[in-house]
Formats: C-alpha cells, structure tokens, sequence
C-alpha cells in the first residue's frame, strides 16, 4: 500500500514536471510570436519614411531638377576659383571680388543644400567634366594672365547664372526653390557688376 502511494506521488510529479515544460515551451513561443510583428512593423514605417521622400522628390519639376544642379555646380565652382583668386590674383581688386564670391557663393550653397535635405533631392557633389576643366585651366595661370582670365570668367559666369535665376523665378515648380532663385538674383547681379568694375581694371 505505501509502495502504491510512493508510484502514485511519483507519477504525479512526474506529470508536473513534463506540464511545466510545455508551458515553458509554449511562453517562449508566444514570445517569438510577439517580436516578429513588432520587426514588420519597424520595417513598414521604413518602407513609408523612403516611398514619403520619393513622393517629395517626384513633385519637382524637370526644371526645378535641373536648376537645382546647374545652381549647385555653379554655386561650388564660384567658390573653388574665388578661393584661387585670393592666392593667384595681383590686383587688390581682383583679390577683393574673390573673396565675396566665396564669402556669398557659401551662403548660397548652404541654402541650396537645407533645401535638398527637406524635400529629399540628391544635389551634385562635384564639378563637371566642363567646369573641372575650367578650373584647371584658370589654377595654371598667375598675376596679370591669372586676373584678366578669372574676371573674364566672372562677368561671363554671372550674365548666365543671372539668367538662370530668372528663369527658375518665373518657371520653377517648388514653392522655397522659386523663392530661394528670386532673393538671389540681387546678389548676382551686384557680383556682375562688380566683376564688371574688376575686369577694367585689369586691361
């Protein structure tokens, strides 16, 4: 009789012990079933944050697109040559132009660049093939060769980025790069005259 009720207590804990496995196992199920529609969900708002900046991009016209590189490559070769300007150029008042141009031409690019972050649009990061070369060919020349070269390319540079300007104020699509493209023209049409001013100078 007390062999049967030792069996007894034995199967009984036996029971107990398997019961407590399947619970174990079944809580460590639910618990990977829980984490996995917290990763979808992760990646469904990942998936929405990239189509909401394509969405962003896909409003911009084909000319706002191509104002906003031309600006943007233009914009870094009036900063490189300036920069030029102020270590090659033997007239002050070369030297002088130069550094406006960096000193306006930065401001400008930063503001370009702000306006790229918040609709999501890729901007150039470097020269063209066209703008490098004139560059390098501006960076070969010294003193008297090196000013009548950079303030020829200034007063050539402004006339057609003035037009640009222009035409994206009354063309553009995108609201802020309208208004980024009219509050710049005043400047640029100051740069051209003062480019102006510097070339006869330098004759």
């Amino acid at each position: 009789m007390k062999n049967s009720i030792l069996s007894i207590l034995a199967f009984a804990a036996i029971v107990a012990c398997k019961k407590s496995d399947t619970t174990n196992t079944e809580s460590s199920a639910d618990t990977s079933t829980v984490t996995a529609p917290a990763d979808t969900g992760m990646m469904t708002n990942d998936s929405t944050a990239v189509s909401n900046g394509t969405e962003t991009q896909s409003t911009l016209s084909d000319q706002d697109k191509k104002f906003a590189e031309v600006a943007a490559k233009g914009g870094m070769m009036e900063v490189m040559a300036g920069q030029l300007a102020a270590t090659n150029a033997s007239n002050e008042k070369v030297k002088a132009l130069g550094e406006m141009m960096v000193k306006d031409h930065t401001k400008a690019n930063d503001e370009l660049k702000n306006w790229a972050a918040k609709v999501g649009h890729q901007l150039p990061t470097s020269l063209d093939a066209e703008k490098q070369k004139v560059y390098d060919d501006l960076k070969a020349k010294k003193g008297a060769d090196f000013d009548r070269k950079y303030t020829d390319l200034m007063v050539t540079d402004h006339k057609k980025t003035i037009a640009d300007f222009k035409k994206q104020a009354s063309d553009g699509s995108e609201a802020s790069l309208k208004s980024f493209a009219e509050k710049t023209i005043p400047a640029l049409e100051h740069h051209l005259m003062e480019s102006e001013k510097a070339k006869a100078t330098v004759k």
